[in-house]
């Protein structure tokens, strides 16, 4: 073999190693966004699942003794809540120590000008406790957003008969009456309308009216 044949071999070796090299520094960002798109909700989600990203944000950037006091569905126009799942969640976080409360909003997709896609803040708001309204654990909610649906449909069955077509408005607290958790799924309006009251804990309705 010729001497000049030698630096054109390792010139053609340095040309392969770096088109590898290439290769390999582009597949990182590929699998990332493929991870990302698996983790993006496809469609409305649950109360519990909501709540736990909007948790995560809130003890980061609000406060770490931060207690839930309620968890309320919205709605993005166009995309229908259905099941006891919704497109848009609301959180409101209070915190003792601070004496603040915060309304904490988590949408699948954003919706300009007002709805933003994940976890956004509002501001924090004078707090100083509630007789009807009350701190809850969320580690007692043991029924998901759409197991209380279900069972408080059942509880309205009558009801839903005699009124078709209502849409349920689905919200978690705990209410001093009851001392427990409890998922509050309303029908109509108080003039014309039925509510009712699923226990968080077991599932089961509290009563109704």
């Amino acid at each position: 073999m010729s001497k000049f044949a030698l630096p054109c071999l390792a010139a053609c070796g340095l040309l392969l190693l770096s088109a590898c090299s290439s290769d390999t520094k582009t597949a990182p960002t590929d699998d990332k966004s493929a991870a990302d798109a698996k983790a993006a909700p496809e469609g409305p989600v649950s109360g519990k699942t909501a709540y736990w990203e909007m948790y995560t944000k809130a003890r980061a950037e609000f406060a770490t003794d931060l207690m839930p006091l309620s968890l309320e569905e919205k709605e993005i126009p166009g995309i229908a809540n259905a099941d006891g799942k919704a497109a848009m969640w609301d959180a409101t976080f209070v915190s003792p120590s601070k004496k603040e409360m915060r309304v904490f909003t988590y949408a699948i997709t954003g919706h300009p000008p007002d709805i933003y896609k994940g976890v956004t803040i509002g501001k924090p708001l004078p707090w100083n406790g509630s007789h009807s309204v009350m701190p809850f654990s969320m580690g007692q909610v043991q029924i998901d957003s759409d197991a209380a649906l279900k069972a408080a449909t059942d509880d309205a069955g009558s009801w839903l008969k005699a009124h078709p077509g209502k849409t349920p408005a689905v919200i978690l607290k705990e209410l001093a009456r009851y001392q427990v958790p409890t998922w509050e799924v309303m029908w109509g309006d108080d003039k014309v309308g039925y509510r009712s009251f699923v226990s968080g804990v077991d599932g089961k309705p509290v009563t109704g009216k």
